[in-house]
């Protein structure tokens, strides 16, 4: 007697309505498990036009295959859905899971933003294409580190230059920004008067991550003094053994 693992079943709930008795497979089903395919392999955001010419379906279908695909993972209990971001569709945890998820990745280097860096960052998004003079006189502090780690962090990028005195360069948000923040689009950004609390939210996401990192760095250090007290033990007994005999002396090290 053989079961099914659970992919296999995810892809008989999502060809249920194929029809029986040898007909010809659902096209429709068959393009949903090849965005499935696609999304679970890609690290970004995909377009729904690289999704559609990938499957040789009309864009149009794209969204139906999502839907599709998300209604199983809900019916089956799955922990993750296809959403909208970043101009794109990814795969997302569950919110629920969010906690064993960061767990997962709590020994990377977790690269935390700066107040300054997002009110930065806001600006440029709200008033995009903006010059960093522009973004100075509204905050009235030089922003020239914040602009360079914000394009380090590929969450600005420069967008031609201004035509006035100087050239500066204009900066305006990028894809990976939409993805850092959860966003589909521009449009998606919250009123300019909820701006404290958007950015507030963000600031405290990256506590939750940073605290979980230093925890973990702390749990590793308490493990190597363990191991260091241990070590200084075994020195001290090997001290106080024997002397050994010629046969059973150690090379001496090299």
């Amino acid at each position: 007697m053989t079961t099914d693992d659970p992919g296999t079943r995810d892809r008989k709930e999502a060809t249920r309505d194929q029809p029986e008795g040898g007909a010809a497979p659902d096209p429709v089903a068959e393009f949903a498990l090849v965005v499935e395919a696609l999304l679970f392999s890609a690290e970004e955001p995909v377009p729904a036009s690289k999704l559609a010419e990938i499957g040789g379906m009309e864009i149009g279908r794209v969204r139906d295959a999502v839907t599709a695909l998300n209604r199983v993972y809900e019916d089956s209990g799955r922990t993750f859905r296809i959403h909208r971001v970043a101009q794109g569709f990814q795969l997302y945890t569950l919110p629920d899971f969010a906690q064993p998820v960061r767990q997962l990745y709590r020994r990377q280097l977790i690269q935390r933003l700066s107040r300054a860096a997002l009110e930065v960052l806001a600006i440029i998004a709200y008033r995009q294409p903006v010059t960093r003079p522009q973004v100075e006189e509204f905050r009235g502090v030089d922003c020239s580190g914040p602009i360079v780690t914000l394009l380090e962090r590929r969450l600005i990028a420069t967008a031609g230059k201004a035509r006035r005195p100087g050239s500066p360069y204009l900066y305006r948000t990028t894809r990976e920004f939409l993805r850092y923040f959860g966003l589909e689009s521009l449009d998606d950004l919250p009123p300019l008067e909820e701006l404290g609390a958007f950015l507030a939210g963000a600031l405290e996401e990256q506590d939750r991550q940073l605290e979980i990192t230093t925890s973990e760095q702390l749990a590793i250090g308490d493990e190597r003094i363990v191991e260091a007290a241990r070590a200084d033990e075994e020195a001290l007994e090997s001290n106080d053994a024997p002397p050994a005999t010629d046969a059973g002396e150690a090379e001496e090290p090299k």
